[in-house]
């Protein structure tokens, strides 16, 4: 009993003393917005307006506040958070805000980390618009490039290799298109901006097979064709050689891929050497490989029902593009092509002769015609304008000429177009030699067609000729 009576007295004495402890102790108190890493008011609850209303009254009440950065930054973050297409250009614009008033302070790399995650959000698939994909690696690159002792770095550069594969994976696709179709410059143009650009793209090897593909088709093409020796003998090797370097990238970059055997075939076929990697290229393209996390059977069903582009693929070690090299056109890979012909045309051959086949009637390239096949054959040029039409017979097949008809000759086609040359210079009997001059042309056409039904002999003996020739 006694001891229950001191204890009570005992905890009267102490409750009072604890209650005055309390009076005299003042704890400071907690800002949420001093300190990084916590919840603005009312956002978990997603009450973003109301948040949005508390910070602004903030930095409109409190101007030289020292929490009016961070109260800036947290705006950009509740409609960050709250999402949607106007929620996050409203915090795309808070926070390019924040960089130009708070450029020198660590939230700014935040602040731009978190523009290039806005983009990396709205990122489509690679067959798709390719809009927010070259926004999100811009932004991205400007943080790699404008803080680089910041701590995002590492998130950021990985990020930028996901959106990387995407655009990359854009180019082959197209490339692989004009590859099966056989448009050669455009499939060239696609898949070397996409190997140049992103090396670091899981399907660079098998973009590079396709050149070298490519180049070997063309060289089959070449020889098959009716160009002048000489012009063949400049083009199949500039063909080989690119087709070669095509081939040694894939050994050299990439010798842990399953390409890497393929190319070393490819380059005993076209008699050309086999590189060989170098340990530390061999090294680090084993561990890109092994860094990539291919999709799974599941990943690849779900895919096709997902907006957003599957970047498992994207490589994890590696330094991604930061300055892309100037993209390749398909006009730029023509003008190569014309630019070795039109040496090879300097050099010795002043014009691309066609080899004509026997029974083959060479086609005027300067007059085309969609029915050229329906067309009747060739007919001798009729008279000029105010000549009269001969009514007789022509003379005798063994001596045809212009001064026995009455028809006087057309002038030669000119130097620079390329012609099939007869006997001793001439042109070839029948065939239109001056397509420049339009309306004479058109009009002696016109009259040898209206006027071949009544020069039967005539027509024979222009046969005749024909077969002497």
């Amino acid at each position: 009993m006694v001891r229950k009576v001191l204890a009570i007295l005992l905890f009267a004495l102490i409750l009072p003393l604890a209650a005055m402890a309390g009076l005299f102790h003042h704890s400071k108190p907690q800002n949420p917005l001093a300190n990084v890493d916590s919840k603005q008011p009312d956002m978990k609850h997603s009450k973003y307006d109301q948040a949005r209303l508390t910070l602004q009254t903030l930095i409109n009440a409190y101007p030289d506040s020292e929490y009016i950065a961070r109260a800036k930054l947290a705006i950009g973050d509740a409609w960050y958070a709250e999402g949607g297409t106007t929620g996050l250009a409203q915090a795309e614009v808070e926070y390019k805000d924040f960089e130009t008033f708070f450029p020198n302070m660590p939230e700014a790399a935040e602040a731009q980390l978190k523009v290039a995650n806005i983009h990396y959000r709205q990122m489509e698939k690679s067959d798709r618009d390719a809009t927010h994909a070259k926004r999100a690696e811009e932004e991205y690159q400007q943080l790699i490039l404008q803080w680089p002792d910041s701590k995002l770095v590492p998130q950021a550069k990985q990020r930028l290799r996901e959106v990387q594969e995407v655009l990359a994976e854009k180019e082959f696709g197209i490339g692989k298109q004009y590859y099966m179709r056989e448009s050669w410059p455009a499939a060239i143009a696609r898949l070397r901006t996409a190997v140049d650009t992103y090396p670091l793209y899981s399907k660079a090897p098998d973009a590079l097979y396709m050149l070298g593909d490519i180049y070997e088709k063309q060289i089959a093409r070449t020889r098959d064709s009716r160009i002048s020796e000489g012009i063949k003998g400049k083009l199949i090797p500039d063909f080989t050689i690119k087709a070669a370097e095509a081939y040694s990238r894939i050994i050299l970059n990439y010798p842990m891929t399953e390409r890497a055997n393929d190319a070393k075939r490819r380059l005993q076929v076209l008699g050309r050497p086999v590189p060989t990697p170098s340990h530390e290229s061999i090294e680090q393209d084993k561990a890109i490989e092994a860094s990539r996390s291919g999709p799974g059977h599941l990943d690849k069903v779900m895919h096709n029902f997902h907006r957003a582009p599957n970047v498992k693929q994207a490589a994890h070690l590696g330094e991604p593009t930061m300055t892309p090299p100037q993209e390749t056109s398909a006009v730029s890979v023509v003008r190569e092509t014309t630019s070795m012909l039109t040496s090879a045309s300097e050099t010795g051959n002043s014009a691309i002769s066609v080899e004509v086949r026997k029974g083959e009637v060479p086609k005027s390239d300067a007059v085309p015609h969609s029915d050229s096949q329906n067309q009747p054959a060739p007919q001798a040029p009729a008279p000029a304008a105010g000549t009269p039409s001969p009514q007789v017979a022509a003379p005798a097949p063994s001596a045809p000429s212009s001064s026995d008809t009455g028809i006087p000759e057309l002038k030669p086609i000119d130097s620079g177009t390329p012609q099939t040359p007869g006997p001793q210079g001439a042109s070839a009997p029948g065939q239109i030699n001056d397509a420049r001059n339009t309306e004479t042309g058109s009009a002696q056409a016109a009259d040898a067609q209206n006027s071949s039904q009544d020069q039967t002999g005539s027509s024979s003996s222009s046969k005749k000729g024909k077969k002497k020739k």
